[in-house]
């Protein structure tokens, strides 16, 4: 999972009757585009998030197509 500045953290809610999460990434903490990243939610909250496989990174219009929303595979490059 890569993300930049900008883009938003979508995380999926983990339980029946509970509401999906979203917000603005603010800061990336990991190299290259990696978690952990400091997300601003909707809500208002803040915090430090290590997103697990209930998320997805939507790119902002500024990133590449087909840009990564999976973790990194081996047949990356």
């Amino acid at each position: 999972m890569r993300a930049t500045v900008g883009d938003r953290l979508h995380v999926h809610a983990a339980h029946v009757g509970e509401m999906d999460r979203s917000g603005e990434i603010i800061e990336v903490q990991g190299d290259s585009g990696t978690p952990p990243y400091l997300v601003r939610f909707d809500d208002g909250h803040q915090g430090l998030v290590f997103p697990g496989p209930d998320a997805v990174v939507e790119h902002g219009a500024s990133a590449p197509a087909g840009g990564d929303t999976a973790p990194d595979s081996p047949s990356d490059g």
